[in-house]
């Protein structure tokens, strides 16, 4: 299932330059195994793990990683075109 999550991740990402990262695209949340609904996070997708990381509105950077073989289901939510 790893490389149907990461087009998941992709389509509802865009690079982030100069970096392996990728960052949510406007208007679009994600939620990992219908637990939190993740805006504005930046995702990294790297062999073993998802990290994604959110900054609190006091600027504390928040990790939270996943194990590739955890993940059950994904949903995005995007604005209607």
């Amino acid at each position: 299932m790893k490389a149907t999550w990461e087009k998941v991740f992709e389509y509802a990402s865009m690079p982030v330059h100069g970096t392996m990262s990728r960052k949510l695209r406007k208007g679009v949340r994600v939620q990992l195994n219908e637990g939190k609904l993740y805006e504005e996070a930046v995702f990294f997708l790297g062999e073993q793990f998802v990290r994604i990381t959110e900054t609190e509105r006091s600027g504390t950077n928040v990790n939270t990683y996943y194990d590739w073989a955890k993940i059950t289901s994904v949903r995005t939510y995007s604005p209607k075109e």
